[in-house]
């Protein structure tokens, strides 16, 4: 009976060491792929960047309180604004959290009759999400123009419809997405998710190109559909939406909205 019991013990640091061995793999397994991740999506980030001042004078500007934003003591945003000539807002927010790395990049726009564009890249150990998506703020969709503009840019989601699909779930704000592509991919295919980073920004910026700007009052009226959007999302919500009220409070996060996210109060 002694004997059985001894033995027993001796077992137990064993398992230990597997256990140790396992953690430590995984977790250097993580590091890894993680700093992997982060150059994808740097080099992606920088296409779109790169391509983008190619179409127009990009002006950085301070985000101020925002530069920085901490949410549950292990999630943090590094916040960039920008001022894009004769089109709007761009918020970009990247965020590394060891085992995903996400960017995410919005033009809001008030210069041009232009939908708004809003693209979340996430990287996922070996896993890629790319959404791309254009929301219609617009007080017409129906003008030659405008048709012209989403004309353009059926032409880019063309190029990727052999992607394959992400389901999501159906949301409020449904009704303003004029044309979104869900897609996944994997780290092979990662000069793909940057070509559709770069490729997104650069059929944006052509259809902007045959666009007149605004008169006055219909920069107006644009700025308050956008305002009502910016509104609406914080108080109804929605998946991004609802992790920043939950942290920063409402209030916080519609003056974030309003001055970095999408900036309405900047062109108003």
């Amino acid at each position: 009976m002694e004997k059985t019991e001894t033995k027993k013990k001796r077992k137990w640091p064993r398992v230990l060491l597997i256990i140790f061995l396992i953690i430590g793999t995984f977790a250097a397994y993580i590091v890894y792929r993680g700093s992997r991740n982060m150059d994808a999506m740097d080099k992606a980030l920088d296409s779109g960047m790169e391509m983008l001042s190619k179409y127009a004078a990009v002006k950085e500007t301070d985000p101020g309180e925002y530069k920085q934003i901490k949410m549950y003591g292990v999630m943090k945003f590094d916040v960039s604004q920008y001022d894009v000539e004769e089109i709007g807002n761009l918020s970009v927010m990247k965020t590394n959290m060891g085992f995903m790395q996400m960017v995410s990049f919005v033009i809001t726009p008030y210069e041009k009759n232009m939908p708004m564009l809003s693209m979340d890249f996430m990287y996922i150990l070996g896993k890629r999400k790319a959404y791309v998506e254009y929301y219609d703020l617009v007080a017409d969709k129906k003008t030659p123009e405008y048709r012209e503009v989403i004309d353009t840019l059926r032409k880019f989601e063309g190029r990727y419809i052999n992607a394959e699909d992400i389901e999501t779930k159906p949301a409020w704000y449904d009704k303003y997405l004029t044309i979104a592509l869900h897609k996944a991919y994997s780290h092979d295919d990662d000069e793909d998710v940057q070509r559709l980073f770069s490729e997104a920004v650069r059929y944006y910026m052509e259809a902007a190109e045959n666009v007149e700007k605004l008169s006055p009052e219909e920069r107006e009226r644009k700025l308050a559909i956008t305002q009502k959007y910016c509104d609406d999302l914080v108080r109804q919500g929605g998946v991004s939406t609802d992790v920043f009220k939950k942290s920063l409070g409402e209030k916080k996060t519609n003056d974030f909205f309003n001055k970095v996210m999408f900036g309405p109060e900047l062109y108003s």
